[in-house]
């Protein structure tokens, strides 16, 4: 039998971020093979993955990554059970290299076939649920391109991109102050043209119910219906809502005012809970 060394478990410790004990335990069962022993850490994963299939994973970490040229961006959330462990150092840096990782795909699919190390990135969240002992999963994953892309992430639970359509003088801030839009406000889409049909045949609907109920004649409900319909465009579409900055202007007005020809083009949104 090999002699398992305190430099041997610190080795592997290393490698995988496992804890002492479970890295010398198996380390015994591999006889001392590294290789093995790795493999059957993530045998471990794969097994506390499956208990924890079940468990709810509110908690982790929201990032936004973009790229050099302002081009594109993705944001995505890594999810755990617990906020303690979404805190964690080492889990915040994990959130990030995944970021990173994504950047380079465009699908979820793609991305968690990317390669982390040597493994897949689904083969590392297996592994860190056998590592933490929490079901970890990447939850949300949205790319977005554009002209010009911005990101903000509040309190590392919401991540947001922005996108615009130009670079122009200014566009960084703007981009972001719109993210910020995005993150407090929620909006379902960019503007009236992205809500689709259902939402506004049900939101039509509930604004007649509720004329009908104030005793409005029949004859008028389409009509006064539609003017309910705006202000439900104006309250949940990005660049229709109130800027949150200065309530005298939209977030489209805002975008004008940094450029004349600027306007927003797209935003993705993604939060933990």
């Amino acid at each position: 039998m090999a002699t398992i060394t305190a430099a041997d478990v610190n080795k592997l410790r290393t490698i995988t971020g496992a804890g002492m004990m479970d890295c010398k335990k198996a380390l015994v069962e591999a006889d001392g093979d590294f290789d093995l022993a790795i493999e059957n850490l993530r045998k471990k994963g794969q097994k506390v993955a499956a208990n924890r299939s079940d468990r709810e994973s509110t908690e982790g970490a929201a990032v936004a990554v973009v790229n050099a040229d302002k081009t594109e961006g993705v944001v995505i959330t890594l999810n755990c059970e617990t906020d303690f462990v979404g805190k964690n150092e080492g889990f915040q840096k994990l959130a990030n290299d995944m970021a990173n990782i994504a950047l380079n795909h465009d699908t979820k699919e793609s991305f968690l076939a990317a390669d982390f190390n040597g493994i897949s990135v689904a083969e590392k969240l297996i592994e860190q649920t056998g590592v933490i002992g929490e079901k970890i999963e990447v939850a949300s994953f949205e790319k977005l391109k554009g002209a010009f892309v911005g990101s903000y992430v509040h309190s590392g639970k919401i991540a947001v991109l922005v996108s615009l359509s130009a670079a122009v003088a200014g566009a960084e801030e703007a981009a972001k102050n719109v993210a910020m839009q995005a993150a407090a406000m929620s909006p379902i889409a960019l503007d009236e043209t992205g809500v689709d049909a259902d939402t506004v045949a049900k939101e039509i609907e509930i604004a007649k119910d509720q004329l009908r109920q104030e005793g409005k004649p029949e004859a008028m409900l389409d009509n006064i219906a539609k003017g309910k319909l705006q202000r439900f465009f104006k309250d949940n579409t990005l660049v229709n809502q109130d800027y949150i900055k200065d309530s005298s202007m939209s977030v489209s007005a805002y975008v004008k005012s940094v450029d004349a020809g600027l306007t927003v083009t797209g935003f993705k949104r993604v939060a933990l809970g």
